[in-house]
């Protein structure tokens, strides 16, 4: 009688009990390693998700209103959380259904006129302000001055002092206007 040789292919597939038992850890490893690796995933894009769409929003600056401090395309960096704002911070805030860039000039409480000469005073002295160039016009609006700033108002003037659109057209902002404060600034050349 003839003996069969044992077909190759089926001897590949008989494992001893260790073989079998080092599989399925090797399986079950893999399982728990991707598993790991998709919750950090998640947990890292959530946490960016917190950061970025809660904490801080990236804003582009629209227009040239606070040259030379910031240009049109410079992408802003703004906290949404800053708690007392003071005056000389960038802030965005929405006034006329747009959002804005500007500085504030005064704070609640404080009493702000632009005098015929087209300077700002801020409870009648002038406030240092050593970065700006460009001298305040009033504006012919409805804001009469000396104007005092109730609780929750701010006047925020822009940097680009003649001609841009701010508190002298549409008087005092209200802090619930206001998004956030501008932290930083990515210039447009440099991106």
């Amino acid at each position: 009688m003839e003996m069969k040789k044992p077909d190759s292919s089926k001897m590949h597939s008989v494992r001893t009990p260790e073989e079998a038992i080092s599989r399925l850890r090797k399986r079950a490893l893999d399982r728990r390693d991707t598993r790991s690796f998709l919750s950090k995933l998640i947990a890292l894009a959530l946490f960016v998700w917190v950061l970025f769409g809660v904490c801080f929003h990236m804003v582009p600056v629209a227009n040239d209103d606070m040259k030379p401090t910031l240009r049109a395309r410079d992408l802003q960096i703004v906290y949404c959380f800053p708690g007392d704002l003071t005056a000389n911070d960038v802030v965005v805030y929405h006034a006329q259904g747009t959002r804005r860039t500007g500085r504030i000039i005064g704070r609640p409480g404080d009493s702000i006129e632009i005098t015929e000469d087209n300077r700002v005073l801020v409870n009648g002295a002038s406030p240092y302000e050593g970065n700006i160039y460009y001298s305040p016009p009033a504006y012919d609006s409805d804001i009469a001055y000396p104007l005092v700033l109730g609780a929750d108002e701010y006047f925020i003037l822009s940097d680009f002092r003649e001609g841009a659109i701010d508190s002298r057209q549409f008087g005092p902002v209200k802090k619930s206007q206001i998004d956030g404060k501008v932290i930083a600034a990515l210039r447009r050349s440099s991106l």
